[in-house]
């Protein structure tokens, strides 16, 4: 199956629209397209309000007539204006395009910031970020009327025989999420609540309840993420050894701080993290629902903390001088082979930087290995597959720092949050994230096994 990106939030600043909105000038229905406001002060020479973009800097950039554009994230990115009614049809014309050529469906970025209100007297940043305002009436993200576009391309989606599947990026609360993945709107949604947990037994446990029952009420399956290009790669976030909430600072581009300053320090984090994120992953795939997996993370690839400033990508470094480090270190191609420019990524190198321990994560170190975090993955995904069944969930009875559960087949997962080892349920083991040590689940580990 094949399921493509798109970017229903802003435009490339070369895009013809843009271009024509630029050339039209103010009031013109080419600018109405976009989000062109005047400039306050004596001559408009001071933008709209203060707004940051997310990526740092300003969130308005100035045209040679005088007029501001918005952007929430670069300035080569300006934000669509949804109630223009050439946009909404431009985009069920490009969803048509691309289901009309096969796709089986979408990954809808920034889901939650398409509708906006912008009225003619702005609130500050302070305002924006602190104010109390209704729910699903912020002025920039996860208004309610954003799903009566997703309504309209359900319709579409549905028109195609499957239907067309969608899943919406939409950083929001759970109670929140599930409207997106509403079968009258995407279908999924993202869930990143783990993703932002710390390694915590009581942190898990809690949020895999309430989603699983959210999912439950909603008819909406969850989902399960632990890594995308947007944060640190959780086999660096678990590798703190303290499991506190300091974890829940390393998310996006301000909590990289902890990298710029050196990072995980010794072996040994970077050996707990791995441990960690293996015994993570085979948890989330024994849950009901869906599975996100980010492109490295079956290797268990490591963030890559220390790339050149000049080798920088992410225009969050560029737009905070450096302040931030921004995303490139998640975002470091993968390697395939021990040797070569680019670790076989490509005959003309890497974008970014790849480190020289790359050649110990390589795909062709991994395969066919069978205690590699590559056999780990195929292993634990071929189970996954002949396994699951209906979506009913049981928690089992446990010590605090393990979690255990079993799934409809009586099949059971168990993971040991601890660093000592624990007994195993009984049971025909099927997978295990670490060998087993005399008979016991090891620290750090999680087990499958069939009862």
């Amino acid at each position: 199956k094949l399921i493509i990106d798109i970017v229903p939030n802003h435009s490339s600043n070369r895009h013809v629209w843009f271009q024509q909105a630029l050339a039209a000038g103010a009031g013109s229905p080419e600018r109405d397209r976009y989000h062109f406001r005047d400039g306050r002060g004596e001559n408009g020479e001071l933008p709209p309000s203060d707004w940051r973009s997310t990526f740092g800097g300003p969130a308005w950039t100035r045209v040679e007539d005088g007029q501001w554009y918005l952007h929430i994230f670069a300035s080569e990115q300006p934000d669509w204006n949804w109630q223009n009614a050439d946009v909404r049809a431009d985009f069920l014309h490009t969803l048509k395009f691309w289901g009309d050529r096969g796709v089986d469906g979408f990954r809808v970025d920034v889901a939650h910031a398409l509708t906006k209100d912008l009225p003619d007297e702005l609130p500050d940043q302070d305002q924006l970020d602190n104010g109390t305002f209704v729910e699903g009436q912020h002025p920039l993200w996860d208004r309610d009327e954003v799903h009566e576009i997703y309504s309209e391309w359900r319709g579409l989606l549905n028109s195609y025989d499957p239907p067309l599947t969608a899943v919406a990026e939409a950083w929001v609360p759970a109670h929140r999420r599930v409207r997106y993945a509403g079968a009258d709107s995407l279908g999924q949604a993202f869930n990143f609540d783990l993703l932002q947990a710390p390694w915590s037994a009581d942190r898990f446990r809690s949020i895999i309840t309430d989603n699983v029952e959210l999912a439950r009420q909603s008819g909406a399956s969850s989902t399960w993420v632990f890594s995308n290009h947007d944060v640190i790669r959780h086999a660096t976030r678990f590798g703190l050894t303290d499991a506190g909430d300091v974890a829940e600072t390393l998310l996006p581009s301000t909590g990289r701080q902890w990298l710029k300053d050196g990072g995980p320090a010794t072996g040994e984090d970077r050996t707990v993290g791995l441990a960690r994120a293996r015994a993570a992953t085979l948890l989330a795939l024994a849950l009901p629902g869906s599975a996100y997996l980010y492109q490295g993370e079956e290797l268990g690839l490591p963030e890559v903390a220390q790339i050149p400033a000049d080798r920088r990508q992410d225009p969050t470094f560029f737009r905070t001088k450096g302040d931030e480090i921004g995303r490139d270190g998640c975002r470091v191609p993968l390697p395939w082979t021990v040797a070569g420019s680019s670790f076989g990524f490509g005959s003309n190198g890497s974008h970014l930087p790849q480190p020289d321990w790359f050649a110990d994560f390589a795909v062709q170190v991994q395969a066919d290995q069978e205690d590699s975090t590559l056999e780990l993955y195929r292993s634990a995904l071929a189970l996954r597959h002949r396994l699951q069944s209906s979506e009913d969930f049981d928690w089992l009875e446990s010590t605090d720092q393990v979690l255990a559960f079993r799934r409809a087949g009586g099949w059971v997962s168990i993971t040991n949050f601890t660093d000592s080892p624990v007994a195993l349920p009984e049971g025909d083991l099927l997978i295990i994230s670490s060998p087993v040590r005399d008979g016991k689940l090891p620290g750090y580990s999680t087990a499958w096994l069939q009862q």
